[in-house]
């Protein structure tokens, strides 16, 4: 059985796995430059011969990993001096383990002796001593906090501030709070296509943000109509426009499809493909999420998330004309995030998502299964991070952005276990945010430069 909370060990198993985060994602982006093409078959790369530049790079690397396996000692110590269950004993014990075996490996390739094959176990590797990590992280949190739960006294401001004129009115229903992040998504795609030799014209880039933020308006108005009965019912919601009675469900139907017929056209300036694809978005989020998913399933989040994920493929089909595996692989990162990202909000307004009648994890399964669900979904988030940068050959500055901003993101979910209320669950929220924020912008800086 473990023991009662106990956030040092918590903070300690926690640190290791982002340790070992931060060594796989250095590898994959310091294979991505020639700093280790300098410093082949070198075990002390001298700066003599390789250059400064990589040789820092390529020893920093190799110093972190002995410091990470010392840390990583001192965690299992720790853990099997603890009062834990056998399944995070194991979990560690297995990171320990293997992780002498990861350094080995990457000795045969600091040796020179590297091949596909040794490298891709290496990743694997690496990505299999995170998870296991990961893993016994919350499974220690889920049993350690089973028992505290969200006080029902839930916010009561709604998400969208009560509009004071008929602009602001119209505006709120266009949800402008989603335009922000999935604008920077559709940039990121937009940017990350360059990987592929293509190039970012003005024109498309104007054309492409123009109709993504249409389209979100679009979407967002229809969402507003489509709920405007259950928003009455849910005290975040009530004094949104339509649940308020304040625009009729003619003029938002009017105005939701002009904005369809704008979004639609400005697409159709880039390629007509992106208009396809921008009104799958919008019919997706406005029909199959509001009306099919949301309502009737409590794997509404998780599905949900494809609505989030298109903008970046759409990005970068404006860019490229095509689907590529770098659009998928972002496009990946941004599905997995949204669960790690929404549940926060879900656990913050438990309650009001029950008054509503909407199957939400949180209302379903309860508090505790919620906040281990947003571990998985975030450790699936860190590993696809990865797998986006061996695919697009991002480098060292989106990696440490990516690790820093997981880290403290990773903070936030911990404390969200350990506090158990909701300002902890709002700031993780925030968090998820500035989390994606942060790895979005780093992509467009690094594929910008």
């Amino acid at each position: 059985m473990d023991s009662g909370p106990d956030l040092r060990t918590d903070a300690l198993l926690a640190a290791t796995a982002m340790g070992v985060y931060l060594l796989v994602m250095l590898g994959v982006t310091t294979e991505m430059t020639a700093a280790l093409d300098a410093c082949a078959g070198q075990l002390l790369c001298a700066p003599a011969a390789a250059g400064w530049g990589a040789a820092g790079v390529v020893m920093g690397h190799r110093l972190l990993a002995v410091a990470v396996g010392l840390v990583g000692a001192v965690t299992a110590v720790r853990v099997w001096g603890a009062s834990v269950r056998l399944r995070t004993r194991v979990a560690v014990a297995l990171a320990a383990v293997t992780y002498p075996l990861q350094a080995l490996a990457g000795l045969g390739i600091a040796a020179g002796v590297s091949t596909t094959v040794i490298a891709a176990v290496h990743l694997a590797g690496g990505l299999g001593i995170f998870t296991l990590l990961a893993l016994a992280l919350a499974w220690r949190l889920e049993t350690t906090t089973a028992g505290a739960q969200l006080p029902d006294d839930a916010p009561t401001a709604s998400a969208d501030a009560s509009p004071q004129t008929r602009v602001g009115m119209y505006l709120s229903l266009m949800k402008p709070r989603l335009m922000w992040l999935l604008s920077l998504v559709a940039g990121a795609g937009m940017f990350l296509a360059t990987t592929t030799g293509a190039r970012v014209t003005l024109a498309t880039a104007v054309g492409t943000l123009l109709g993504g933020v249409l389209a979100i308006g679009a979407a967002g108005t229809f969402n507003h109509i489509l709920e405007r009965d259950v928003d009455r019912r849910m005290r975040r919601t009530a004094d949104r426009p339509l649940a308020a009675d304040a625009i009729g469900v003619r003029r938002a139907s009017a105005f939701g499809g002009l904005l369809t017929v704008a979004a639609l056209t400005s697409f159709w300036t880039v390629r007509p493909v992106v208009a396809l694809l921008g009104a799958v978005a919008i019919v997706f989020y406005a029909v199959i999420y509001t009306l099919v998913l949301k309502p009737n399933t409590v794997q509404n989040t998780v599905l949900g998330g494809a609505a989030g994920a298109l903008p970046a493929v759409i990005g970068w089909v404006a860019v490229t004309g095509e689907v590529g595996m770098g659009a998928l692989a972002l496009a990946t990162v941004i599905f997995l995030w949204t669960p790690a990202h929404f549940y926060n909000l879900a656990l913050a307004y438990r309650s009001d998502y029950e008054r509503g009648g909407f199957p939400m994890l949180s209302v379903i399964r309860g508090a505790t299964t919620t906040r281990k669900h947003i571990l998985w979904y975030l450790t699936a988030t860190f590993i696809a991070t990865v797998l986006l940068a061996v695919e697009t050959g991002l480098g060292v500055g989106f990696g440490l952005a990516a690790v820093a901003a997981g880290a403290l993101f990773l903070g936030f979910v911990i404390l969200l276990h350990h506090r158990s209320e909701t300002p902890a669950a709002i700031r993780s929220f925030h968090a998820s945010n500035a989390y994606l924020g942060v790895v979005l912008v780093s992509i467009i800086l690094e594929t910008a430069v």
